[in-house]
C-alpha cells in the first residue's frame, strides 16, 4: 500500500511508475470484459477504463489508516490503493480467494481500507461516519469517498455535504465527472453548476482532469493534505471520460465522441510518447493479470455462510423481577448513561437530542452535558443520521441513532436495507456493525397520518439484523444494557410513544401471574392462576401489551373467557416456541398489533405456528388497524386504532 506523497515530502512519483499502475487497472479491466464475454463471471461488470487516473492520484496522498469508500465502478479505485491483482480478480469470479471469499463480487469489495457498495449517494454520509470516527479519535486520518455526476441527483449527497461542513469532518470528496449517468447525458439530468453545489455548503472545491496527469496528481495532493491539515471536508471535482460503456456493452453513445476522446487518452498517448515504457507496463500487467486468473479459476467458489440461527429454541419461565420500577424514559435514559460512561466507543446521533431539549419525548436529557461532543445534535436528515452512525460502526464505534417518529425510518430504510444489513456478510465476516437505531412507533396520540404509524414490519426479516420491542412488563432498561453489552449486528429498538410515560411494573392483573422466558431479551408471559388451560392465547408486543392487559378483567368478568397473553421483546428473529406452547394448551389465538395486518409481524408468528406444531392451532382472529391512514381526529383516532375493547370483542368473537 503507498505511503502517499505527503510521507514522501510531498514530491509527485514518477510519472512512469504511475502509468504503469494506470495500465494494470486498464488491463484488470478488459480482462473482466472478456472473462464476462467468456461465461466466467456473475452479474454485470461496471468498468473504469479511461477514468484510472483519479484512482492513481488520488491513492499516492494517502496513508496509513485512510480510507477509501467507492461505488459500483470502483475497481481502480481498490487496486490504486491495495495494488491486490489476485484478490480483486477472485472475487469478481466468485471465488472463495476472492478480497470478501467471493460474497460481494464487483460492486462490494473490502479490503487493505477499501470499501465499496453499489447504492448511489448512500456511501457517501457512511464515509462520513468514518470520518468522524477519525476525527473523535483524533488521528490524522481522512476519508475519501468517490462519486459519479450522477450521484449528484441524490438527496443524500446533500444530507451529508451540510453535517460534514458543520461538523468540520476530515472528508474528501472525489467526483468523477464522466459526463454520463448510465446512458443520460448530464446536459439532460443536471441543472446549475457542479462544484457550486459545494460552494453552497461552505466546502472548498478543487478541479483537475485525467488529461493532465501530472495536475491532477499535484490537485488531488493538495485536497488530501488540506483535509488533513485544517480538518475540513473538501471536494475535488476530477473531469474525465468513460471509454466504455457502462456495463459490458449497454453503449448508444455518438461513436465520434468516443474516438474524440480515445485519441485523448492519457494511456493512449503514453504508448505513443514513451513506447518502450509503455511496453513494459503492459507486460508486466499481462504477467500479473494471466496468473491472477489461473488462481482464481483454480479455487473453489465462493460458500454460503452462516446467516441468521433460526433454529427456534424452547424457553424456561421464571417470575419477572423489575428492580426499582420506574417511568419507561427514565428507564432507557439511565441505561444509555451507563452505556455511555461504560464505553466510550458510543456516540448518540439525531435531531434535537442534546440538553437541554433531550429529544422529542426526552429519552437523552442532558446527555451531552455530561457526555459532550459523544451526543450530537443531526440536522433533518435521517439517511445521513443512519448512514453516518453505518460508518461510525465500520469503524468500530457503537453508534446509537434516534429517529425522531418511527414513521421517518421510511428515509433512513436504505441504510438499513441496502447498507446496514449487508456489510458483515457481503464482505466475508471482515467488519461487524454494531449499530442501534432507536425510534418511537405508534399513534393514540393525535399526530395524525404521517406521526402515528407502526411501520417495523417493513424491517422485519432483513438478514443479519434483529427487531426489539420495548414494553412496560420487562425491564427496559435491562433491555438497554444487554443490547449494549452483547450487540453483534445492526439493531432496531421500536419504543411506542404512550410507554414513555408509563412506569414498569413487576405487579400482574390480579389472578394473574407475570414470568419470562430465559431468552437474552425474554418473552413475557402473563399466566392466568391455577387455569391450566386457558380459554385463549393472546400475542401482541410494544404498547399493544398495555391494552391487551386492560381487556384481561372484563373479559373474564362479563364474559367469563380466561386468556393467557404473550409479549415477546425480540420480532426478529422471533422464536416462536413461547406463543406454540400457550397455543398448545389453549387451541384458539388471537394476534393484536397496532399497525396494519397484512404481512405484519402477526402473520409471520402464525405461520411459525402451523409450521411447528401442525394442529395445535383451532381457531385464529388477528385485530389490527384498519387499511387507511390514521386519523388526526381524537376520537376517530380511538375507533379505529385497536384498545382494550376492541381486544374484548375480537376474543368473544374468537371463542364463541
Amino acid at each position: 500500500m503507498t505511503t502517499g506523497l505527503e510521507q514522501a515530502g510531498s514530491q509527485v512519483a514518477p510519472l512512469t511508475r504511475l502509468h504503469a499502475k494506470a495500465v494494470l487497472i486498464r488491463g484488470v479491466e478488459q480482462r473482466l470484459l472478456d472473462l464476462f464475454a467468456q461465461g466466467k463471471l456473475f452479474g454485470t461488470v461496471h468498468t473504469c477504463i479511461g477514468q484510472e487516473w483519479t484512482g492513481v492520484a488520488v491513492a499516492e496522498t494517502l496513508i496509513d489508516g485512510d480510507v477509501i469508500f467507492t461505488s459500483h465502478r470502483g475497481h481502480g479505485h481498490f487496486l490504486a490503493r491495495t495494488d491486490d491483482v489476485d484478490g480483486l480478480i477472485a472475487e469478481v469470479m466468485g471465488k472463495q480467494s476472492g478480497v470478501c471469499g467471493g460474497r460481494g463480487g464487483s460492486q462490494h469489495l473490502c479490503s487493505g481500507g477499501v470499501y465499496s457498495n453499489g447504492i448511489q449517494g448512500g456511501i457517501v454520509p457512511v464515509t462520513a461516519g468514518l470520518a468522524l470516527a477519525a476525527k473523535l479519535r483524533e488521528t490524522r486520518n481522512i476519508a475519501v469517498v468517490f462519486i459519479g455526476d450522477g450521484t449528484l441527483g441524490e438527496g443524500a449527497v446533500y444530507e451529508t455535504m451540510n453535517i460534514a461542513s458543520k461538523w468540520n469532518l476530515p472528508l474528501l470528496i472525489v467526483l468523477e465527472n464522466n459526463l454520463y449517468a448510465q446512458s443520460t447525458s448530464q446536459t439532460e439530468t443536471l441543472a446549475g453548476d457542479i462544484e457550486a453545489r459545494a460552494h453552497a455548503f461552505g466546502i472548498a472545491t478543487d478541479r483537475a482532469d485525467t488529461w493532465n496527469p501530472e495536475g491532477l496528481l499535484e490537485t488531488a495532493a493538495r485536497c488530501a493534505n488540506a483535509v488533513r491539515d485544517e480538518g475540513r471536508p473538501r471536494f475535488l471535482r476530477a473531469d474525465t471520460y468513460r471509454l466504455m460503456a457502462h456495463s459490458k456493452g449497454d453503449d448508444d453513445r455518438d461513436p465520434a465522441e468516443l474516438k474524440d476522446y480515445w485519441q485523448r487518452d492519457p494511456l493512449v498517448k503514453f504508448a505513443v510518447e514513451d513506447p518502450e515504457a509503455a511496453e513494459a507496463a503492459e507486460a508486466q500487467a499481462r504477467r500479473r493479470i494471466d496468473a491472477a486468473v489461473a488462481l482464481a479459476e483454480s479455487a473453489p467458489y465462493s460458500l454460503s455462510g452462516q446467516g441468521d440461527d433460526d433454529t427456534p429454541a424452547r424457553v424456561t419461565w421464571r417470575k419477572t423481577a423489575i428492580p426499582e420500577p420506574d417511568r419507561v424514559v427514565t428507564k432507557i435514559h439511565d441505561a444509555l448513561r451507563r452505556g455511555m460512561a461504560r464505553d466510550d466507543r458510543m456516540v448518540m446521533l439525531g435531531e434535537d437530542i442534546e440538553g437541554p431539549y433531550g429529544g422529542a419525548f426526552k429519552v437523552t436529557k442532558n446527555l451531552s452535558l455530561e457526555f459532550p461532543g459523544r451526543v450530537r445534535n443531526t440536522p433533518i436528515s435521517e439517511g445521513a443520521i443512519v448512514g453516518v452512525g453505518n460508518g461510525l460502526a465500520l469503524a468500530g464505534m457503537l453508534p446509537v441513532c434516534e429517529i425522531m417518529f418511527g414513521d421517518f425510518m421510511t428515509l433512513a430504510a436504505d441504510q438499513f436495507i441496502n447498507h446496514a444489513s449487508k456489510f458483515r456478510y457481503m464482505y466475508n465476516d471482515q467488519v461487524e456493525l454494531k449499530l442501534i437505531v432507536r425510534t418511537p412507533m405508534g399513534g393514540k396520540r393525535g399526530y395524525g397520518p404521517t406521526h402515528s404509524q407502526s411501520l417495523e414490519k417493513h424491517f422485519l426479516g432483513l438478514p443479519g439484523t434483529q427487531v426489539l420491542a420495548i414494553h412496560h412488563r420487562s425491564d427496559p432498561g435491562a433491555l438497554y444494557d444487554t443490547l449494549l453489552a452483547t450487540i453483534d449486528r445492526p439493531t432496531l429498538v421500536v419504543e411506542n410513544k404512550l410507554l414513555y410515560g408509563v412506569r414498569s411494573a413487576e405487579f400482574a392483573p390480579e389472578g394473574f401471574t407475570l414470568e419470562q422466558s430465559n431468552e437474552r431479551f425474554p418473552t413475557t408471559r402473563i399466566r392466568p392462576l391455577g387455569v391450566p388451560s386457558p380459554d385463549l392465547t393472546i400475542l401482541c408486543y410494544g404498547g399493544m401489551l398495555a391494552d391487551v392487559e386492560k381487556a384481561l378483567d372484563p373479559l373474564f368478568d362479563e364474559h367469563e373467557i380466561v386468556a393467557e397473553v404473550i409479549c415477546p421483546a425480540q420480532l426478529y428473529p422471533f422464536n416462536p416456541w413461547p406463543l406454540i406452547e400457550s397455543v398448545q394448551r389453549t387451541g384458539r389465538l388471537l394476534v393484536a398489533e397496532e399497525g396494519i395486518a397484512f404481512a405484519a409481524f402477526g402473520a409471520e408468528a402464525v405461520a411459525r405456528v402451523m409450521e411447528l406444531a401442525p394442529g395445535a392451532l383451532k381457531s385464529l382472529r388477528r385485530l389490527a388497524s384498519p387499511l387507511h391512514p390514521i386519523p388526526s381526529c381524537g376520537p376517530l383516532e380511538k375507533a379505529v386504532l385497536p384498545g382494550p375493547s376492541q381486544v374484548v370483542a375480537a376474543a368473544v368473537e374468537l371463542c364463541q
